[in-house]
């Protein structure tokens, strides 16, 4: 594969438009030898949601995407959002301008949002050498955004490699600021309307098979599937447009440096109404319709993904839930998988626009409450009370 081809293997993969895909080895492909994964998560995410501090949480796991993507100049490199962190997989050519953003970010974090992130940037060819793969898949979520889905172990091993100490990334020096335009937190949290807004994770048991576990992400995908939209969380009608002082806040801070900042909050602040008059009104600007952006929030959100573990954040009607209670308490029992699971009444959009007028925009979904990283807390809790109830 010839140095350009390789740069761009993700815009090139065929995709597939049904989420059932997700469990169909057929649909991943080896990522190239010469990519590496671009890791971050916070330290002690959980004591921060638990101190209140969930929203800020969600905008440092975007920021790394936001930072990562900004630096290199493309929007169409393979990534994933986890709550408390991301993903990034970055081609060679671009491992060391990924790797430079990065530090930035963990410095931007650590100074602006007060949370300490840790970050790793992993070959592609270490994680096989280790005897773990890399393969990805192109999940076409709308005509306009793709996600990338990854599956062979080796994200999943590389996270462990960072939160173990065993693979690290220098931070920054102090004053240091990754380019974060686009990031963005301008919507209400979004209420459950069938029941609960429900975060979960489900991961391989160890030794578990890999068919074994497809089986049972393709079951949960149906079982939700049931529900309108699938349990999506948003709609179109009900989104509600809300800048509150934190969001305002965090987004003057991705912006701009101190000394800057009134003004660019008094900028959002008329954007953000302009968007109230023009949606109120269903006004359009030029070339941009606030009824068709809504649509495509809708269309471009991440509210399911799969990196070597799958990731749902459901509007779901309780008798439904239960049902997938059920089959993952099921597949626990039999040595296929363990799970976490956390209840709340919304969930959280966190979105990176790098412009209205382009229909390109992401936005990453996530419990009001905890989200992911509470679900993944008790996926850990569980995990270890496995251990224990097995020693000698």
């Amino acid at each position: 594969m010839d140095a350009h081809a390789d740069d761009d293997f993700f815009r090139a993969m065929q995709g597939f438009s049904d989420f059932e895909g997700v469990a169909e080895a057929g649909n991943y492909h080896p990522l190239p030898d010469g990519w590496a994964l671009v890791l971050a998560d916070i330290v002690d995410s959980t004591g921060a949601i638990e101190a209140g501090r969930y929203k800020a949480v969600n905008m440092a796991g975007a920021s790394v995407i936001s930072g990562v993507l900004n630096a290199i100049g493309r929007h169409d490199l393979p990534f994933v959002f986890g709550g408390d962190g991301a993903l990034v997989a970055v081609p060679a050519s671009q491992v060391g301008t990924a790797r430079v953003a990065l530090s930035a970010v963990q410095r931007w974090s650590m100074e602006e949002l007060g949370l300490d992130m840790r970050g790793a940037v992993v070959p592609v060819s270490v994680i096989r050498a280790a005897g773990q793969d890399v393969r990805v898949a192109r999940y076409q979520t709308s005509e306009f955004v793709a996600y990338a889905m990854f599956a062979g172990g080796g994200a999943y091993w590389a996270e462990q490699r960072m939160k173990e100490g065993l693979e690290s990334n220098r931070i920054a020096p102090p004053g240091t600021r990754p380019d974060l335009a686009g990031l963005s937190c301008r919507w209400n949290p979004i209420s459950a309307r069938h029941g609960e807004m429900v975060s979960i994770i489900a991961v391989p048991a160890p030794g578990s098979s890999e068919a074994v576990f497809r089986t049972l992400i393709a079951d949960i995908v149906a079982i939700a599937g049931r529900e309108e939209q699938a349990g999506h969380p948003l709609d179109v009608k009900g989104m509600q447009l809300g800048l509150n002082r934190f969001s305002l806040d965090a987004e003057a801070r991705a912006a701009v440096p101190k000394g800057r900042r009134l003004g660019r909050k008094a900028y959002i602040v008329l954007q953000y109404v302009l968007m109230q008059v023009l949606s109120r009104f269903r006004l359009t600007l030029g070339r941009f319709d606030p009824e068709r952006y809504r649509r495509d929030i809708v269309a471009n959100s991440d509210f399911r993904k799969f990196d070597d573990r799958l990731k749902m954040t459901l509007d779901i009607e309780p008798g439904r839930l239960a049902e997938i209670e059920a089959r993952l308490e099921e597949a626990r029992a039999a040595g296929v998988c363990r799970y976490g699971l956390h209840r709340q009444d919304s969930a959280l959009m966190t979105c990176v626009v790098p412009t209205p007028l382009s229909r390109d925009h992401v936005h990453f979904i996530d419990g009001a409450a905890g989200g992911y990283a509470l679900a993944a807390a008790k996926l850990k809790a569980g995990m270890q009370d496995a251990s224990i109830s097995v020693a000698p």
